[in-house]
């Protein structure tokens, strides 16, 4: 339990919680929307403070983040609830549980940061449910992972107000930001949430951080697969984010309240894909089923194959120690090691830790 950053006691003497757009305004006892940022004793807490659904070994790429540290482990945790109501939610027994039922484990954020050198990993990862709604512990993590030269990685929708955003963000070294659509039918019906939230959430961090930014789009078939507005999606992050920034395309699976729509087919991620490499992004990937080209990370100066990948598993890198492509010295946008990764690892995935 710890005192919660972002409210304020308005004139009916309900306490308003501030950090997303939802707003919630809450009487004595009662939880915001997300359930874990509640009143007590006349002031707004995080009932989930130090306390996680369980740690997990990660490869980054499962984040997913391709060009930020590949081939390197992370160490991923989080709590339970969440400020969005997707109802294609993957996480939902996390994101949709209320915090007594889900969270098994308890750790301080230097208990976290010890645990993620143990187990050898260059960053720890806020995910499974978005980290925003749990900011206050998320920043002392990320924070006592700046002191331990640990990155931290922040997987979200990027639902949240302007000053938490400044606030959380500052202590972020990646992000991947889940972009669900784009129309504000999606976002309301699909999501309980607005689209412009998310897209002023993605300027920010272009423009006015340091964070790396990799944007995920969930395809599901007949609701944000048009090609029109994939089309209209990718000419909007070329013109106001710049063709330089990862998308990444994956596949739905019936899951939570859209158990009757189907699989999304190949065709459909490698469809959007084409999309937005004529819209002008240079680094566009599928995911959640094979497809070779598509988690390939292809150099934009020669089109050589600078990472390419089964899996999580690295099989060929190309690039030096600065980041730059070794065929013709093109700087590959993203954050990566000096030294290549250990191509021998194979069967790179998750490993429970708790």
């Amino acid at each position: 339990m710890r005192r919660a950053e972002f409210w304020q006691t308005l004139e009916d003497g309900r306490i308003q919680c501030d950090v997303c757009p939802r707003r919630c305004r809450l009487k004595e006892g009662q939880q915001g929307l997300c359930f874990v940022r509640a009143r007590q004793d006349d002031a707004l807490v995080l009932t989930t403070y130090g306390r996680t659904s369980g740690f997990c070994v990660d490869p980054i790429e499962k984040k997913p983040l391709y060009q930020f540290l590949p081939g390197s482990s992370t160490f991923s945790f989080g709590t339970a609830g969440c400020n969005l109501v997707c109802k294609f939610c993957q996480n939902w027994h996390l994101s949709k549980a209320r915090e007594a039922s889900a969270l098994s484990g308890s750790a301080s954020p230097e208990a976290i940061v010890q645990a993620a050198r143990r187990a050898g990993c260059a960053s720890v990862s806020f995910t499974y449910n978005d980290p925003v709604i749990f900011l206050e512990y998320a920043v002392d993590v990320a924070q006592a992972c700046r002191e331990q030269g640990l990155a931290s990685v922040a997987v979200t929708a990027g639902y949240i107000n302007d000053a938490p955003r400044k606030r959380f963000f500052a202590a972020m070294d990646a992000a991947n930001v889940d972009l669900k659509g784009f129309s504000e039918r999606f976002y309301r019906q699909l999501t309980g949430g607005h689209l412009e939230v998310v897209l002023e959430t993605l300027r920010y961090l272009v423009h006015e951080t340091g964070v790396w930014v990799e944007i995920t789009t969930l395809l599901i078939p007949g609701e944000n697969d048009d090609p029109r507005e994939i089309e209209a999606m990718c000419r909007w992050i070329r013109e106001e984010l710049g063709g330089q920034v990862p998308l990444h395309f994956t596949a739905f699976h019936p899951a939570w309240k859209l158990m009757d729509k189907p699989p999304t087919p190949l065709e459909s991620l490698q469809r959007a894909r084409n999309i937005a490499l004529d819209q002008g992004l240079q680094h566009v990937y599928t995911g959640n089923l094979p497809d070779a080209a598509g988690s390939t990370t292809w150099c934009a100066g020669c089109g050589l194959a600078l990472i390419r990948r089964r899996g999580w598993d690295i099989l060929s890198y190309a690039l030096d120690g600065a980041g730059c492509c070794r065929k013709c010295g093109t700087r590959c946008a993203g954050r990566f090691p000096t030294q290549a990764p250990d191509m021998a690892q194979r069967g790179r995935g998750p490993v429970r830790i708790l």
